[in-house]
């Protein structure tokens, strides 16, 4: 492994993927990377030189026990970001290399980036500038195949699903005997999942299949989702291991009969077959930071419409293996940071030590009342200019994650993500409220020095993990559903209540008289672009009630979803995508155009 010089890796001159062609040269091997976190030989699937596939099952079996040594446990969260993204995933990497600064031997665990963004308006979730996780086209491009696996047993499931639907149209009874089936007389308008795809394409959201003749399947309404929506993926996402993966995909609830029943992938005797499909998902990709650090890359939901974490398997290695495991919640405090907590620590039996809320000058200027952000356009001068009076404004915003965290029992880390056109004026104002408000602060320029320049945020959350932690949950399984939903509401996004649609109050009562789900932890499915359900709602809104408008079981994930005011399970793609500057160099092979 090459030392790094910056002279080489400039920031201000080169884009993302150049720096991250150019920064392979400086990685180590990955057989030695997982040496060095005590990783065996045989628990090493190499996919190329520098990432490959660890054994999850035999470390975790191998390493843990009451007396093993345990990382501190850092979640990595946001105010309320702007379309443009604030940095999570580029803070987690500083950090990693910021730890790696001091000495320490960190682990960071981060979702897989979805098609669906990287090719969209948004990029590839892998960091910037001098803080990616490399190399960055393989993490980019379906990496070791997990969404491929995803999106394969949830359409092995539709499959079996429409077969079943057409079958049970075309033949009677003792037909259906003959052939070994018994009748589940599913209700084609109550039809749960759908067909799944990795792109964002917002044409196949609501579709019509089975048109031609009774050998082509039952007419009817359907559609698709993104895969990163799909249970499939949040089940990947909450799975302790093998045993307790195969037992959550046989409870997937596929459909209702016109009864009013649930039908399970196992009632369709395709859950079996679907763990098949995923058995190559169930491992995480070992890969690392631009210096080195180790990074695991395992499942991939949004936070917005799932549960918004990397899996429950890379933590649980990460924990054995590091002496900092930091990981990344989709979006804000109030929706990824809330599921972490609530959701994913539930799942895992672990408990945070710290959190970092990261925070942009010029997200807290459009919390303060600046002008429109659009994703494609020229930012306006509110933001490459000084203005303190936005930035004041907007820490209204911030205030707000940072009681969401301390509600938690973490104490928070403010980040400021800086950019150049940021001034020390604005840190002020941004440092003393984060400071008044209880929170730890500090400036990170990761992006553009990399683990040098975020050696004040590493300090600052090796100070805060070693405070007394007094984490707890922001409510208990034991109370009522609407309870806890009224909870999240007032307590987290500031609502003074909640209404519901004459769909969801149903859905919700027929949830409450059930026991096995009446007890599941909330993953509610909000607007990421405010903390109310309405994305034109900028700062800390105040005086209004959340609708809910659906509600969803997810008895394999293992949680309930109420729906919060309009939410697309698949995303549109924009008029200015990425796909129109990512192309592929033909003298070398190399993608290029990637960010």
């Amino acid at each position: 492994m090459k030392k790094m010089t910056r002279a080489r890796l400039d920031p201000t001159t080169m884009p993302d993927w150049q720096i991250a062609e150019l920064g392979e040269e400086y990685l180590k091997p990955i057989s030695d990377l997982a040496s060095e976190l005590g990783i065996k030989k045989d628990e090493l699937a190499e996919y190329d030189t520098f990432y490959g596939k660890i054994d999850a099952a035999s470390i975790i079996e191998r390493m843990d026990a009451p007396t093993a040594k345990r990382a501190k446990y850092i979640d990595v969260t946001a105010i309320t970001p702007t379309p443009l993204g604030e940095g999570k995933t580029t803070t987690t990497m500083g950090l990693l290399q910021g730890l790696g600064k001091l000495g320490y031997n960190p682990v960071g665990t981060i979702r897989q980036p979805s098609g669906g963004p990287t090719f969209n308006i948004k990029g590839s979730a892998s960091g910037g500038g001098l803080a990616q996780c490399l190399p960055l086209s393989p993490l980019s491009l379906g990496l070791t195949g997990d969404i491929d696996a995803v999106s394969n047993a949830n359409n092995l499931c539709m499959t079996a699903l429409t077969a079943r639907m057409q079958h049970e149209n075309n033949y009677d009874d003792d037909q259906l005997a003959k052939r070994n089936l018994e009748r589940l007389d599913i209700d084609p308008e109550r039809v749960n999942m759908r067909w799944a795809l990795d792109f964002c394409a917002q044409a196949l959201r609501n579709i019509t299949i089975g048109k031609g003749g009774r050998l082509d399947g039952l007419e009817m309404s359907s559609g698709f989702y993104i895969a990163v929506a799909s249970e499939v993926m949040a089940v990947l996402a909450m799975s302790r291991n093998l045993s307790d993966l195969r037992n959550r995909m046989s409870k997937i609830v596929v459909a209702w009969t016109r009864s009013g029943k649930p039908v399970t992938t196992s009632d369709l005797e395709v859950d079996g077959a679907m763990t098949a499909w995923m058995l190559r998902a169930l491992n995480p990709t070992l890969m690392q930071t631009l210096e080195g650090q180790a990074v695991l890359v395992h499942a991939g939901p949004f936070a917005n419409i799932a549960v918004g974490q990397s899996s429950v398997i890379a933590d649980r290695v990460g924990e054995l293996v590091g002496d900092f495991l930091v990981t990344e919640s989709g979006f804000g405090a109030d929706i990824g940071f809330e599921k972490f907590c609530n959701v994913k620590c539930r799942a895992a039996n672990m408990k945070p030590d710290a959190a970092v809320v990261v925070a942009t000058i010029r997200a807290l200027k459009l919390h303060g009342g600046g002008p429109p952000v659009k994703p494609g356009s020229k930012l306006d001068e509110a933001y490459t200019r000084e203005n303190i009076k936005l930035v004041e404004s907007g820490c209204d915003n911030l205030r707000a994650h940072i009681e969401n965290v301390h509600n938690s029992g973490v104490v928070p880390v403010v980040c400021v993500n800086s950019f150049y056109t940021d001034t020390p004026a604005e840190h002020a104002v941004v440092r003393r409220v984060a400071e008044e408000s209880g929170a730890l602060f500090a400036i990170s320029e990761h992006w553009l020095k990399g683990g040098e320049g975020a050696i004040e945020l590493a300090e600052a959350v090796v100070k805060t993990s070693s405070m007394p932690s007094s984490f707890k949950y922001l409510y208990s399984l034991e109370e009522p559903l609407s309870d806890r939903i009224e909870k999240i509401a007032k307590d987290v996004y500031g609502a003074d209540g909640v209404e519901y649609s004459d769909e969801a109050a149903y859905k919700l009562r027929v949830a409450e008289s059930d026991p096995a789900t009446s007890t599941m932890p909330i993953c509610m499915a909000k607007t990421q672009y405010s903390l109310s359900h309405d994305p034109e709602l900028k700062g800390r809104p105040r005086g209004w009630t959340l609708p809910i408008t659906d509600f969803l079981t997810y008895s394999g994930a293992g949680f309930v979803v109420p729906v919060a005011g309009d939410i697309k399970l698949m995303p549109g793609t924009g008029s200015d995508p990425a796909y129109r500057r990512i192309d592929v160099d033909v003298s070398t092979g190399r993608v290029k155009g990637l960010y």
